[in-house]
């Protein structure tokens, strides 16, 4: 039995959701109060680039009815140990950015508790939380907030960047800027890193491709996954560059700076908004804005334990009854313990996460490649050929970058 394409709609969102948090809030707002509109061709060559690898996630899953992590098990045990290992060194670092960002918006919007651990303590409330959503709701109820979460995002952002082109009294300039020196450079790999998303989402997104069959108990057509995911990868790539022009239109060269502890950065962030929407609408902006981080707190506190599991399984050729439970409360205390060591510098924190994802991407971008234009894929659903051809020049663009940014430093 097949869906129609309104059902079929959801992991791309889902995508947007894991993608549209830390990347967009916190690394193209900055991009923008930095370089201005100098990095805008930095936005738009990493989604070109990686565009292909993570399409081929739900390309591969409705084509075979396999998560990509079953693709590489085929590929060789090697393979998926490498993958088991990358992902455990990064999977506590990327929950505690994500989730020290959120904890960050709540002091903003619920208050504080007036001590030093506050982001300790909201993290965790938030993590409970998350836990909480996905014992109850499961995939199901994930795959319905982010219709309305995604919505909301859109239209309050959108308002704020009309208002912040009519306010604007300074003459646009933009002369696109390569970065030099160790600092810039090192923030222009952050900023590729997560932008839109870190290439293991499309991992994360076959997984979902194949829960939403499961749970409408109906089969996705390849072609229909493929639009859904689109319509969440175009979001993201519009919301990017709203956030840089925000950043541009209202920091740059303001004498401002971002702070890198949690709270201020918030703070400051839903104070670019308030600035040219008004104070009204302050608790708007804000409710916005966390809902935003909450449900990337959420998808990656989702994603990265089915991963996890299903690759222990696939390895152990076992399954484990509580497979998915045992990795969620094992990242839940891994990232208790990064975010009371990172405490003081979120920004440290972010930029650690958002460079390894950025340095690993080309194992996923050959990975992804390989088994979508190989044996394990049918012919009629491998990519075409400008597909390929993007995809090669991309895995040139990933390495190139990696080598670039490794041999920057003296």
């Amino acid at each position: 039995m097949k869906k129609s394409f309104l059902q079929s709609l959801g992991p791309g969102l889902l995508f947007a959701g894991a993608a549209i948090g830390v990347s967009h809030l916190v690394q193209s707002t900055r991009a923008g109060a930095e370089f201005g509109f100098g990095l805008i061709w930095a936005l738009f060559l990493v989604h070109l680039f990686k565009y292909p690898f993570f399409q081929f996630g739900p390309r591969y899953a409705t084509a075979t009815g396999e998560t990509l992590l079953d693709g590489y098990n085929k590929l060789g045990k090697g393979v998926l140990i490498t993958y088991y290992i990358i992902n455990f060194a990064t999977m506590f670092t990327i929950q505690g950015a994500v989730t020290v960002v959120t904890a960050g918006l709540a002091t903003q919007l619920f208050g504080s508790f007036n001590v030093e651990n506050n982001l300790v303590i909201w993290s965790t409330v938030l993590m409970l939380i998350s836990l909480l959503i996905l014992l109850i709701g499961k995939y199901k109820l994930l795959d319905n907030l982010m219709k309305y979460i995604i919505a909301i995002l859109t239209i309050s952002t959108v308002i704020a960047v009309f208002i912040a082109l009519f306010n604007t009294k300074e003459a646009f300039n933009v002369t696109q800027i390569i970065p030099s020196g160790t600092a810039e450079l090192t923030f222009l790999i952050a900023f590729l890193g997560w932008m839109p998303a870190p290439l293991d989402v499309s991992i994360w997104h076959s997984i979902w491709s194949i829960e939403k069959d499961k749970t409408t108990v109906t089969k996705t057509k390849t072609k229909d996954a493929i639009t859904d995911f689109n319509i969440g990868y175009i979001s993201a790539l519009f919301l990017g560059i709203c956030f840089v022009l925000l950043g541009a239109l209202v920091m740059y060269k303001s004498g401002e700076a971002f702070s890198n502890k949690g709270s201020i950065f918030a703070q400051q962030l839903i104070q670019l908004y308030t600035k040219n929407l008004g104070d009204f609408s302050y608790i708007f902006i804000a409710v916005a804005a966390f809902i935003t981080m909450f449900s990337t707190t959420i998808t990656t506190l989702d994603a990265s334990p089915r991963a996890m599991n299903r690759t222990t399984k696939l390895l152990l050729n076992k399954k484990l009854k509580y497979g998915y439970w045992f990795w969620i409360l094992l990242l839940f205390s891994g990232t208790f313990l990064i975010l009371n060591f990172f405490l003081a510098n979120m920004g440290l924190l972010v930029k650690i996460a958002t460079i390894l994802s950025f340095l690993t991407a080309p194992f996923y971008a050959i990975l992804n490649f390989i088994l979508i234009s190989g044996k394990h894929t049918p012919k009629e659903h491998q990519p075409s050929v400008l597909l390929k051809f993007i995809s090669v020049i991309g895995i040139v663009f990933l390495i190139g970058f990696s080598i670039w940014f490794l041999f920057s430093f003296e």
